[in-house]
C-alpha cells in the first residue's frame, strides 16, 4: 500500500506559512518619569504651606503682650496701624468678656491717634494659644505705651492683649500660593494619568489587531 506523501514546496504544494514577528511594544508617552514634575510641584505646595504656618506662628509669638486685667507696657517700634488681639479662652469662638482698654503714651516721643473696634473677624489658634482681633490702634510716633484695662466681670486667667500687624494678609498669601501649587500638582498628575491610560488602551488594541491570525484559501494549483 502506497503512503501518500506531502508534496515538497518545490513541487507546487503549499509551503510553510510565514509567521510575522511580533513588533516590540510601543513606548507609551508621556513616560512615567513625567510624573516627577507634578509631584515636585505638589511637594513644593505642601512644603510652602508647612513653612508658612511655622513662620506665621513664630511671627504671632513675637507680638508684645500685656496681661489683662493687670495691664502693662508695650514698646511699639513703628508709626503705623496695629491690630490688638485678645488672647484667652473663648477667643476663637467669639465668647469674649466685656472689658475696656486705654493706651497711654509712656515715653516722650510716643503718640497714638486712635483706638477703634476691629470690624472683621480674624482669629488664630496655635496649640494652646488662641486669639481674635478686637481693636485697631493707630500709632503716629513710636515709643513705649502703657496699657490699662478694666473689666465689668472676671476675665479668664491667662488672658492677654497682643499688639501686632494684621495676620489676615499673611494667611491669604500662604493659603493662596500653597493651594495653587497643590492644585497644579494634582491636576498635572491626573492629566498625565489620563493620557497614559488612553494611549495604553489604544496601543493594546492595535497590538491585538496586528496579532490576530489571518487566513485566505489557497489559489488554484498549476
Amino acid at each position: 500500500m502506497a503512503t501518500p506523501m506531502t508534496p515538497a514546496p518545490g513541487d507546487g504544494g503549499p509551503g510553510p506559512v510565514p509567521v510575522p514577528l511580533a513588533a516590540p511594544p510601543a513606548r507609551i508617552q508621556p513616560r512615567r518619569i513625567w510624573y516627577l514634575a507634578p509631584l515636585l510641584v505638589l511637594a513644593g505646595g505642601v512644603a510652602l504651606l508647612v513653612l508658612g504656618l511655622f513662620s506665621l506662628i513664630s511671627h504671632v509669638d513675637s507680638f508684645p503682650r500685656v496681661a489683662i486685667p493687670a495691664g502693662g507696657e508695650v514698646s511699639l517700634s513703628r508709626a503705623d496701624g496695629y491690630v490688638v488681639y485678645y488672647e484667652g479662652p473663648g477667643a476663637q469662638s467669639g465668647h469674649i468678656p466685656a472689658f475696656r482698654v486705654r493706651v497711654i503714651p509712656a515715653s516722650a516721643s510716643a503718640a497714638a491717634t486712635s483706638l477703634a473696634p476691629y470690624t472683621t473677624s480674624v482669629t488664630y489658634a496655635f496649640g494652646s494659644r488662641q486669639g481674635r482681633a478686637v481693636l485697631t490702634l493707630q500709632v503716629s510716633h513710636p515709643g513705649r505705651f502703657r496699657v490699662e484695662t478694666t473689666a465689668a466681670g472676671g476675665l479668664p486667667a491667662g488672658s492677654d492683649l497682643a499688639f501686632g500687624d494684621s495676620i489676615a494678609r499673611g494667611i491669604t498669601v500662604i493659603a493662596g500660593l500653597s493651594g495653587l501649587l497643590i492644585f497644579a500638582g494634582l491636576a498635572g498628575l491626573v492629566v498625565i494619568l489620563i493620557i497614559r491610560i488612553t494611549k495604553t488602551r489604544r496601543a493594546r488594541a492595535a497590538a491585538s489587531a496586528a496579532a490576530a491570525p489571518a487566513w485566505s484559501p489557497p489559489g488554484p494549483q498549476p
